[in-house]
């Protein structure tokens, strides 16, 4: 047994320092770590009989017991080298069997293979751990979704009772909803007039032109449907209407060669210049 070192720590009692990577042992002719412990023992460069397997085993757990987070691989290794130190020190203390005849090179040889093999499956397991492992890096493909609908409102209520439900909701529904169809939008003369007086003169070059050329182009609701020729109807006789209220004022002349044929119409030119001939209509005098 070593006495207390200055800093009051026993023989028995191991150096922690963070993690180690071996513990440390300190012991009857050796003081360090135990692979370096282990490692001079297979090249035969330390007394093992000097070595207590007894201190050696309570240091050990007390490595194990004091370290508050020691991984598993680790703590193995360290029980594998305990383990091959005290099989070693067994090797000098018990006689050898009659049957075997190994010599110190042979054990030597034996326990070198047997540390190859050790450092090996250490390296092994160093890099399983490397490997990205599932449910922390990699995943499994997810799980199909569930469609079922739980109904977690707590209602009960049976198809009757939501039949008539439903049908109340719909006559009161009913009671108040009134239809109110969409007004038609007619041409009136006023319409007409406006348009006439903005051609006239401005948009349209001098000349006769079709009562169809001033006629508002069908666009919205009024292109298509039931009331799009009732509507077209109303505009042909809305700006009928106003050209005939034009010309009695003087403001345009009206021309039709034969009777319900087509009706033409221009701005009624100055008292000093003779009536233009009837020309084709865009055509200019």
């Amino acid at each position: 047994m070593t006495q207390p070192d200055e800093a009051g720590r026993g023989a028995g009692a191991p150096a922690l320092q963070g993690q180690p990577t071996s513990p440390i042992v300190h012991l009857d002719g050796f003081d360090g770590p135990m692979d370096l412990l282990l490692e001079l023992a297979r090249a035969q460069k330390v007394d093992l009989w000097r070595i207590s397997i007894l201190q050696l085993v309570e240091q050990f757990l007390v490595v194990v017991r004091t370290i508050p987070a020691v991984r598993l691989e680790q703590a193995a290794d360290w029980l594998v080298m305990a383990a091959w130190l005290a099989w070693l020190k067994s090797r000098l203390l018990l006689p050898e069997d009659d049957g075997e005849d190994i010599d110190a090179e042979d054990a030597a040889a034996l326990l070198h293979e047997r540390l190859l093999e050790l450092e090996r499956m250490v390296q092994l397991g160093r890099w399983l751990g490397a490997r990205d492992q599932l449910g922390h890096e990699v995943f499994e493909r997810g799980q199909a979704e569930s469609l079922v609908a739980i109904d977690r409102s707590g209602l009960a209520v049976d198809v009757p009772q939501l039949m008539r439900g439903y049908m109340a909701a719909m006559r009161r529904r009913a009671r108040k909803a009134t239809y109110q169809p969409r007004p038609p939008r007619f041409w009136t003369v006023q319409d007409a007039l406006e348009r006439l007086r903005r051609m006239l003169g401005t948009l349209m070059p001098v000349g006769w032109w079709g009562l169809e050329a001033f006629l508002p182009p069908a666009t919205g609701a009024d292109s298509a449907g039931p009331l799009a020729e009732t509507g077209r109807r109303a505009a042909v006789a809305g700006t009928l209407l106003a050209s005939l209220e034009m010309a009695r004022n003087g403001t345009i002349e009206l021309r039709q060669a034969e009777q319900f044929g087509r009706i033409l119409l221009r701005e009624r030119m100055a008292a000093d210049h003779p009536a233009a001939p009837m020309q084709p209509e865009g055509e200019r005098p």
